[in-house]
């Protein structure tokens, strides 16, 4: 039986999504989608998963609206937020409003991102 626990990442960049899994494959399932529709989906088709990352800046909706929508259904999750970009007043107002958990800067801080995904889980 497969005891490793479940993470979805959904990015727009392929590139990212690859990076994100071969760095965590080994301690957990990864799974990715590459919209917030995507997003959507796999967590209705995946009710193992337990964390969700997204990031800000995809074409239809951002992160912030793909975490909002999601937390509607999936609450029980734990939402972290990744951007390459500054931090806009909108990413401040809903980490304000805990909207997720905690955001990430791109290039990624891989001992940052496993120790936030660790303290949630373990």
């Amino acid at each position: 039986m497969d005891t490793k626990k479940t993470i979805l990442y959904v990015d727009d960049e392929e590139i990212n999504l690859m990076l994100f899994t071969s760095i965590l494959k080994d301690r957990y399932n990864i799974i990715t989608g590459t919209s917030a529709s995507e997003g959507l989906e796999k967590l209705n088709q995946f009710p193992e998963i337990q964390v969700v990352f997204s990031d800000m800046k995809m074409p239809g909706m951002n992160g912030i609206e793909f975490i909002t929508q999601a937390k509607k259904e999936y609450c029980d999750k734990i939402y972290f937020l990744m951007t390459g970009y500054n931090v806009t007043k909108e990413i401040a107002s809903a980490m304000k409003q805990k909207v997720f958990m905690k955001y990430f800067c791109k290039p990624f801080d891989i001992p940052e991102i496993k120790s936030s995904i660790s303290e949630v889980l373990d």
